[in-house]
This record gives C-alpha cells, structure tokens and sequence, in this order.
C-alpha cells in the first residue's frame, strides 16, 4: 500500500485489501529467512514473486546437471525457455500448476492469496519426480550436444519428492506466508490509521491556527482604530478644556471683577474639575501612544534620588492634607544613573506615589525606597531551577510602600491592565480610571525594565519598579 496524501486518504484504503501489496507487507530479509529454512529442511528450491512478477526472494541451490547444461548451447536455450515459462506462469485461484521441466524435473506454482486476492505466487523446484528413473528422452532432444553418460551421472543427484510432499510443502509455505501477511497488514493499518489522525490534527491544528490568526488581525486593527480614535478625540477635547481652564483661572483671579464667595467657589470648582479631566486626557494620550509604539523617549542621565525628591516635592500638599506621612529612603551617597527618559520614570514614580497617598488612610504612611539589586533576565524569573543559572543583570529597584487597604493576591495580576478597578466601591470611594498602573507598566516596558506588586505585612502594598543599568563596556 503505497504512502497517500492526507487530504485523498478515505477509509476504504485503511480499512479494506484492495490495495494490500505483497512488498509493502513483507520484510524481505525476514522474507528470505523463511524460505532459506524450508529449503535447509526439503532441499528444493524455493522463489516467490510479487502480483506484477517481481522476485521478492528466493533461496536456490543450483543443481549440478543445470549448471553442466547451462554451458552448453542447446542446454542453455533449453533452460532458458523453461524458466521463462514459469516465471510467466501464474495462478490464478488456488489451484497449484506443475510444470514439467525437458530434465524430466517439474516446478510447483501455487498462488499467494490474501483475502481472496492474488497477491503473490511461490515457486518450488525444480524436484525430480520420484518415478522418473532414466534420462527422459526429451533432455536428450533438447540437449543434443550433451554427454549421455553425463546426464546419467548428474540427473540422480536432484533432490526427489513426491507430487503430494511437494504440494503440502506448499501449502504449509502458504500458511506460514499467511501469518506474516496477516501481522504485515495489521502494522500497515495501525501506522496508516496513525499517519490519517496525525494528518487530520495537523489540518484541523492549520485551520485553527488560520482562523486565529485572521481573529488576531481583526483585534490588532480594532485596537489600531480604537488608538486612533482616542488620540483624535483627545486632542479634540483637550484643546476647548484648556481654555475652560485658563478662563476659570482668570475669573478665579478677579481679572474679570471681583466675585463673591458663592460665584469664587463655582469657578475654582470648575477649574478642579477641568484639571481632572485634564489630566484623564493625557494619561489616555500616553496610552494610546505607548499601546502603539509612537511614544518617543528622550533618553538621558538620570538622577534617581533626585526624581524621588521631586515627586515627593510634588506630593506634599497633598500628603499633608490627607495626614499622611511621605518619606524617602535613598543612600546618601546616591546611586548609579539610568538611561530613560527623566520625565517618564518621575511620571511612573509620580503614578504609584498617588495611588499610595490616594489610598492611605489617615495616620498612614507612604515610604519611597531606592536602591541598586540584581535581576533574572526574562522569564527566568518564574523558574527557580532555572533562575540559578540564568544570566542577571543590575537594575536600580524603586520602591514605593503604603500602609493602605492594600490589593488583595487574586487582582494583583490584573490591576495593570487599562481601565481595571479591584472593586466599584474604590471606584466611587477614591476615584480613578484605572489607567495609572497601566501606564506605569508599558513606561517601565519601554525602559526593558518591569514593575510589580507584593504585600506590605502587616497592611498595605509594595510598588517595585526595576530599571536596568547601563554599564560602558
């Protein structure tokens, strides 16, 4: 059975003989193993070919008087002719043919079937008949230019057998054939049976794969549009809303007329809000831009202690109106400079800081740390086996620790992604858009750095962001 495409494969050729070959379903080592062993025990000849008369094995032993006649010209033509008449000779049911040989030898022919399909056929001989005594006159016809007593001296030293020895010698053959044939075709059908359902997993795996990959395409379109759509919009809005502002702030400062108490509190209310949503824009600017790689960084030197003692600068009004206490925590000596950008890693700083004084109840405390550590390049991190022989690199590791309601372990995994809030009532408690951690981590991607979250035992949370070093080789 030959190999076959998967997408032409049907049940029948796996399942059904039609296409079952002799040579497709038998070793012909193995094959010549077996006949060698008939022959070791009866001493005739024995050849099988395939159904298109291919010779698939044979175990011979040439006999004297053929190879004296062979060298003979009669001899050979005669021997010759002979063996092309059996070797075309095949049966076609399970009915044997005995040929007779001019030496007065016979061939036995018996077809090979399996499953009621020629597939094959044996040959025996050539045997000298057990009742042939003299040299047949049609060897001395046929190979007139012999020597008689020659003939008379090699003839007798072909092996002899019985007509009924040589057809059960057969039909044992047969059923030995049988029984490897049976196991060939077994194995064949078990591999093809295989080789079908690996075929039919690795079409189904392709059309999934395709139809995936057409899904994710539609996604990355729709995420290019919804970027689009919000960068438009966003400058669309930002530019009346900074004019809202400015007008409110004048008003604030009675370039207009003074205001009274009442109209003083609308105005600087509105001023608030406005900032509010100010800030809401850019942060969804610097998503879009960051989801779509078009947020250019100024890389340069930068001072980390310093960017620590600016967001606190920045959050102390703040800190102090909520009753919270802001520190930081630096080596006075300072530390090594990172290449980023300065006003992206303060925004991320700054970020965290906020949500830490945000959500840090009274009598709290915020606590920003830096200091110089080590970090597992990529996923290492996650393998401690692998972690042991993975290559590390030096990062500056800023901290930023509260003492707030802290994040419960099953949310720390989402609260980076955009709009993502642990709960509605912090929403409605505390506000946000949930887009400031978001924004951190593809800041701290950006850098090739990281942020993460652990626990502050005994309450609150610990914001860890890593930036690499660069070190001049």
């Amino acid at each position: 059975m030959k190999p076959q495409d998967g997408a032409n494969l049907d049940i029948d050729d796996l399942t059904t003989t039609k296409n079952v070959r002799l040579e497709d379903l038998i070793d012909r080592e193995s094959l010549k193993e077996v006949i060698t062993s008939f022959v070791t025990l009866f001493g005739i000849s024995v050849r099988v070919y395939s159904a298109d008369g291919e010779k698939l094995a044979d175990a011979v032993e040439q006999q004297d008087i053929c190879k004296y006649l062979n060298e003979l010209p009669d001899g050979r033509s005669a021997c010759a002719a002979t063996v092309a008449t059996v070797k075309r000779t095949s049966p076609e049911t399970m009915e044997d043919i005995v040929h007779p040989c001019f030496t007065g030898a016979r061939y036995h022919i018996a077809a090979l079937m399996y499953d009621g399909r020629r597939v094959g056929r044996i040959v025996l001989g050539p045997y000298l008949p057990a009742e042939v005594k003299e040299v047949p006159g049609s060897l001395m016809t046929a190979a007139r230019d012999a020597q008689p007593d020659q003939l008379r001296q090699l003839l007798p030293r072909m092996p002899r057998a019985r007509a009924e020895t040589v057809h059960n010698v057969a039909e044992h053959m047969r059923g030995v054939l049988d029984l490897i044939l049976f196991s060939g075709h077994k194995a064949l059908l078990t591999s093809q049976m295989h080789l079908a359902s690996v075929r039919e997993s690795y079409r189904e795996l392709q059309d999934k794969n395709h139809r995936l990959q057409d899904a994710y395409d539609k996604l990355r379109e729709l995420d290019r549009l919804k970027s689009n759509f919000i960068a438009t919009i966003s400058h669309e809005l930002r530019t009346p809303l900074t004019s809202i502002i400015g007008y409110s702030e004048m008003l604030g400062e009675g370039i207009a007329g003074s205001l009274t108490s009442d109209q003083l509190e609308f105005v600087n209310t509105i001023r608030e809000k406005g900032e509010q949503l100010l800030t809401l824009i850019m942060s969804l600017l610097d998503l879009s831009k960051l989801e779509s790689g078009s947020l250019a960084l100024v890389k340069t030197d930068v001072d980390v202690c310093k960017t620590l003692d600016d967001v606190v600068s920045l959050l102390k009004p703040n800190a102090t109106k909520a009753d919270v206490q802001l520190a930081v925590d630096a080596p006075a000596e300072g530390l090594p400079t990172v290449r980023g950008d300065a006003n992206r890693i303060r925004q991320a700083v700054l970020n965290l800081a906020e949500n830490a004084v945000k959500f840090t109840p009274a009598g709290g405390s915020v606590t920003l740390s830096a200091k110089v550590g080590r970090q597992v390049m990529d996923e290492a991190e996650d393998d401690i086996g692998f972690a042991l022989i993975a290559p590390a690199r030096s990062v500056i590791e800023i901290r930023v620790a509260d003492t707030g309601i802290g994040i419960p372990e099953h949310e720390r995994e989402k609260i980076f992604d955009p709009f993502y809030q642990v709960d509605s009532s912090s929403t409605r408690e505390y506000g946000g858009t949930g887009l400031g951690l978001s924004i951190v981590q593809r800041l701290m991607q950006a850098h090739d750095g990281k942020v993460s979250v652990e626990p502050n035992h005994p309450k609150g949370s610990v914001f860890i962001l890593k930036i690499p070093i660069d070190v001049d080789p």
